[in-house]
């Protein structure tokens, strides 16, 4: 009999911190609440084949603020970043993202 699949926290198991690290990211969007902002991130994210791991977000005061932990296991890095760039302008809000790895070295977490 074979065994049954890997599940994918089987496989994380295996990858080293600084693996995990590396094909991880940071995104943050801030800026005036509207409605749409977390389906457009999303769906940009989706198109590019990039999971969400973790989700933040909260609005303070009329304006809307998410943090989001990606994964982006091989998508093109600079592809979703010039994405975001567009996508920004058109929400009217800012969207950074960064390596998980350049993060952490940022802000020693």
């Amino acid at each position: 009999m074979a065994p049954p699949p890997a599940r994918a926290t089987d496989c994380e198991e295996h990858m080293s911190d600084e693996t995990k690290s590396t094909e991880r990211a940071i995104i943050s969007v801030l800026g005036a609440d509207r409605s749409g902002i977390v389906a457009a991130v999303a769906g940009l994210l989706a198109e590019r084949d990039v999971n969400i791991l973790d989700i933040s977000q909260t609005i303070l005061q009329g304006m809307f603020t998410m943090t989001m932990l990606v994964d982006l296991a091989g998508a093109d890095f600079s592809q979703i970043h010039d994405g975001f760039d567009v996508l920004s302008k058109q929400l009217g809000v800012q969207i950074a993202i960064q390596r998980e790895d350049v993060f952490k070295y940022m802000y020693r977490l």
